[in-house]
């Protein structure tokens, strides 16, 4: 910094034109401060997201001119090949003299209305969804900002291209259509070495890291290394849904190898070839990879658990809670967000949550994370025990149903839900046997609700709720038209992935869809914006009540018990402020003073993928 100084004493005028310039950006940003012969430079940590504003961004209004920063300032064809700041057809012509790019791009010039408008053409042409999600990715390695505004202005008909069901495809077909790497691969290669691999990260003020090991990918299966195509899925969203800059995003996939045969024997396979590691091999491995993202990132950095088996989601959410600021969306995320669907859907079918008896067919991660979030908002209202209130929650595992008879053969996270009853083999019967009011489907197994499961269960109630949540579509335990058909248009339905509207007999029933996407970017925002340093039960339930609240009288006039997608970022905006509220209100905020408008601030703090003109 000691020739900032000299410079600073000297007169510049004799310095080229060019130089003079670079100079004024640098030095707008830094105050010098003779201190001893020591140079105090100022730093800004009051943008959005809690996320530094390196370059001002930010700070700047939509008029201000900012400068595209690389490691210098980027013009012609590096200005291009930037996705962060390239605008393809957009750039003005005065930035194309002012940055080198004459003859560089067609004369046209194009505001990014028409490049939305023309992609979203083109897109349409694709009758393929693998194509559509490949060229999606292709945008967004080239320009970053109208990808973003691509899937935020329609988000209803690109989320289930970037996101289930055809990301799963994607990630089975990962090592065929692999471009260039969108993420981070820590593989056993790399023991010992982990806390190196992560500073290889262009981006340095990494707010959210999403993790996975790929064993089992979405209810697809151990696809490995393949498994990246969720980790990139999921903080596209984050941004596109919850407003997180994209710089401060980074997807990672560990890669202790597959047990899947198919993968091994694939010539173009991406990832180890070897069968997966584990015990205490893989324990050392994720121990490092958690220390290495503290120690690089800070306490504050959010670390979301994706796509990882059963055995190890759990003890490593047990393990990592009570010093890391870990989040599991399969376990946390799939709660909060079917909590949310349950609590609106007691203005059409009645009563209160406690009055109502539930029955799961899936006792994994999914099945039991929505069981004990049910339990506690059921505690919490009732001011009963938690014990007490699992005992109206039943549980059907690939045994039958969970009872106490089972205790000792039953997995540690299973025992909770062991209840005093005779044993009972399949769901038909144990739908008979339990008579619930709510039948929900985590199995991961297609076709599960039958046509006697569904028929039964309309018998037992006025207005049966049915939530076929395994994804993909393909894996999903009954269709909405069979939902509806089978109860003779009864049923309150929703899926994890979307389904088409369903007509029966004259009438037009539009299913509802328990995306996880309703939770996770507003949760995650909701953390950053309040410093959160830990994440606790009682803000998967604040933003639970707040998703419920936000369906309008004019959904459930329609039989819908979540909120249209369309309104998405004010969703997330609330979320966020009830996550960062509980947060301030349990004292794990550390981003302080608090805001005095949560939900304005939560607003404030969102990424804008418009453009922005150079100087």
């Amino acid at each position: 910094m000691m020739w900032l100084n000299r410079l600073n004493r000297h007169n510049i005028s004799t310095l080229p034109p060019h130089t003079k310039k670079l100079l004024a950006v640098i030095m707008s940003s830094i105050s010098l401060k003779e201190n001893g012969g020591e140079v105090s430079v100022k730093k800004d940590y009051s943008n959005g997201g809690g996320v530094r504003d390196l370059y001002g961004e930010d700070s700047a209004t939509e008029d201000h001119l900012i400068t595209p920063w690389t490691f210098s300032v980027a013009s012609g064809c590096s200005l291009l090949r930037d996705p962060r700041y390239n605008k393809g057809l957009a750039f003005t012509e005065g930035e194309r003299d002012a940055h080198y790019l004459r003859g560089l791009l067609p004369p046209s010039v194009f505001n990014q209305e028409l490049q939305e408008k023309r992609l979203m053409h083109n897109l349409r042409q694709y009758e393929v969804p693998l194509h559509r999600y490949m060229a999606l990715m292709d945008l967004q390695e080239r320009n970053e900002r109208l990808f973003y505004k691509l899937l935020i202005d329609n988000v209803e008909e690109l989320l289930p291209v970037v996101y289930t069901p055809t990301v799963g495809e994607a990630c089975q077909k990962y090592g065929s259509i692999f471009r260039r790497p969108q993420g981070l691969y820590i593989s056993l290669k790399e023991k010992g070495k982990i806390l190196e691999v992560l500073k290889n990260w262009p981006e340095k003020s990494i707010q959210v890291i999403v993790v996975t090991d790929g064993e089992r990918i979405l209810g697809l299966g151990d696809l490995g290394c393949q498994g990246m195509g969720i980790p990139v899925g999921k903080l596209s969203l984050y941004t596109a849904l919850g407003g997180v800059r994209p710089s401060s995003c980074l997807p990672v996939t560990i890669d202790v190898g597959t047990n899947n045969e198919k993968l091994l024997n694939d010539e173009f396979y991406i990832g180890l070839r070897q069968r997966r590691a584990t015990g205490q091999e893989y324990a050392e491995l994720l121990d490092e990879f958690m220390r290495a993202v503290k120690q690089n990132y800070g306490e504050k950095v959010l670390v979301q658990f994706e796509d990882f088996a059963n055995h190890n989601a759990f003890d490593l959410l047990e393990k990592y809670s009570s010093s890391h600021l870990v989040f599991n969306d399969d376990i946390q995320g799939t709660a909060s967000v079917v909590l949310a669907g349950l609590l609106a859907s007691l203005k059409l079918v009645g009563g209160t949550l406690a009055d109502h008896t539930f029955l799961f067919l899936g006792a994994g991660e999914a099945g039991t994370g929505i069981a004990e979030l049910i339990a506690l908002e059921v505690s919490k209202q009732t001011k009963a025990p938690v014990e007490e209130t699992r005992k109206k929650i039943w549980l059907v595992d690939s045994k039958g149903l969970i009872v106490s008879s089972r205790l000792e053969s039953l997995q540690q996270f299973k025992k909770p839900w062991a209840h005093e009853h005779e044993p009972v083999k399949g769901l038909l019967e144990a739908v008979k046997a339990i008579k619930p009011t709510v039948l929900i489907g985590s199995s991961g197994a297609g076709k599960t609700f039958t046509k006697e499961v569904v028929e039964t269960m309309a018998s037992l109630n006025e207005k049966p709720l049915i939530l076929a949540l395994s994804n993909p579509t393909s894996q999903s335990e009954c269709t909405a038209e069979e939902a509806y058909t089978w109860s003779k248009g009864r049923a309150i339905f929703a899926s994890g992935s979307p389904f088409d509207p369903v007509e029966y007999e004259g009438k037009l029933f539009v299913p509802g869809q328990a995306n996880n996407a309703y939770i996770f970017p507003g949760f995650g925002l909701g953390l950053i914006m309040s410093g959160a340093i830990r994440v606790r039960d009682e803000m998967l339930l604040a933003a639970s009540e707040a998703l419920a609240a936000q369906v309008s009288e004019e959904n459930y006039d329609k039989g819908l018990i979540y909120p249209p997608f369309t309104n998405i970022r004010k969703i997330s905006a609330n979320i966020a402020a009830k996550v960062a509220a509980k947060a301030y209100d349990l004292g794990l905020a550390s981003h302080l003073p608090r805001p005095k408008d949560l939900v304005k601030y939560a607003e404030s703090c969102m990424y804008s993928p418009g453009y922005r003109s150079y100087r």
